[in-house]
């Protein structure tokens, strides 16, 4: 854990102007958007107080623990209306990759799950695929639907009432109805702002080919979800083509968006992994310093208060990033590999409890819902808010926590 005397002494080698809102942050004030701005000119030596500097303020805001989901991924279909130019879980129809689950196998893989521990059905899929495959379409009709949301919408339900996992879907963009709908068979929902950068929308950008990834439909969908009282995971990712500015004013619309509306539960900050067959194949990816330092600036601009996570599948070495002011691991599968990245095994849990250990924290399993929305019945529909506090202990977290090493992936 971080001590107030390193930080200080951390923050001598640091420029006034940049000292200036760091010390800002140590006092508790909330950043402004010219104070978070000044932390996308951090340099050198500067990183490590940048670094110091996160996790006290996390320390001083949240109890010494270090969380992750035990899910199950379900990837309901990896057909996509997009084309994303690192994306290698979007197929077209004709690739023999091409998958929409059936009813069967997504209730035996939540039900392999259930017996695995999970508590966590993570609900993975392409963005409205039947307005581009004809062949999606006819899967749809086969089983008994017109829509891949109300596929989507009766496959939570399943879920959750055969198995008890929570189902977390992570759907694209969706409109008020479709959010409202998903709501009533889910604990929480997901969608990655990813960027607010206008120029990778651009000819030659990676958003280029992907209509749901433009910025004001991405917000204008976090803006739906907070006004339903949605408890929702965001967050950015970072080294496909943005500038440090950029990825500072997406984390300020993130907080402006949590501000307005107190439902964004968690922000991830995800680093770019190239992918062999991508038009981004020879991109170059965001090193460790890169990574911790845009972790650091999620928790400064963010505030003590905000769960931040990084994945620690995508990172070779991810035992730093806990001094970087980040809290929580994410999702971690038992069963499932992480289908957007399927390079990237998750990482042994032991291997995670003794890292958080070293650095003074304790491992803790918890729900797909964080622990603050649980207390308020208007952040979860009554269908589901029994299920999730039968599974939540008296700090919200999982109430029966499976043993580090039960069942964890190799």
């Amino acid at each position: 854990m971080t001590d107030m005397p390193v930080t200080q002494r951390a923050l001598g080698v640091v420029r006034p102007a940049l000292r200036a809102v760091l010390e800002a942050a140590l006092e508790g004030r909330r950043l402004t958007d010219e104070q978070a701005r000044r932390l996308a000119d951090v340099r050198g030596a500067e990183h490590p107080a940048l670094w110091a500097t996160a996790a006290a303020i996390r320390d001083r805001g949240r109890p010494p623990v270090v969380t992750y989901s035990r899910k199950v991924f379900i990837p309901l279909t990896n057909l996509c209306r997009d084309i994303c130019s690192y994306c290698t879980f979007a197929r077209l129809d004709t690739d023999a990759r091409a998958h929409t689950m059936s009813p069967d196998e997504i209730l035996a893989i939540a039900r392999a799950g259930q017996a695995r521990g999970c508590k966590e059905a993570l609900f993975t899929l392409g963005d409205r695929p039947e307005a581009r495959f004809e062949s999606h379409r006819i899967a749809l009709r086969r089983f008994g639907h017109e829509s891949t949301h109300s596929y989507l919408v009766a496959m939570c339900r399943m879920v959750l009432e055969e198995t008890g996992l929570l189902p977390h879907p992570n759907a694209g963009i969706l409109g008020r109805r479709e959010l409202a709908e998903l709501r009533e068979v889910s604990a929480s929902q997901g969608m990655m702002l990813e960027s607010v950068s206008e120029r990778l929308c651009e000819p030659g950008g990676p958003h280029h080919l992907a209509p749901d990834k433009r910025p004001a439909t991405r917000l204008a969908m976090l803006r739906r979800a907070g006004e339903l009282r949605i408890p929702f995971t965001s967050g950015i990712l970072i080294g496909i083509g943005e500038t440090l500015d950029e990825r500072v004013d997406a984390l300020l619309a993130l907080r402006d968006l949590h501000e307005r509306h107190g439902h964004i539960q968690e922000v991830i900050v995800q680093n770019f992994r190239a992918k062999p067959d991508t038009p981004m194949a020879g991109a170059g990816e965001p090193g460790l310093i890169e990574l911790m330092s845009a972790c650091a600036t999620a928790r400064l601009v963010m505030g003590p208060d905000m769960s931040v996570q990084a994945p620690p599948n995508l990172s070779a070495d991810y035992g730093p990033l806990l001094l970087s002011g980040i809290n929580d691991w994410g999702g971690v599968s038992p069963l499932t590999p992480d289908f957007v990245n399927p390079e990237a095994p998750w990482p042994e849990l032991g291997q995670l409890a003794r890292l958080c250990s070293d650095a003074g924290y304790t491992l803790r399993e918890r729900l797909t819902v964080y622990p603050e929305y649980l207390a308020d019945d208007d952040f979860i529909a009554p269908g589901v808010r029994e299920h999730v506090r039968a599974m939540a202990d008296e700090n919200g977290l999982a109430r029966d926590q499976t043993p580090v090493g039960a069942g964890a992936p190799a």
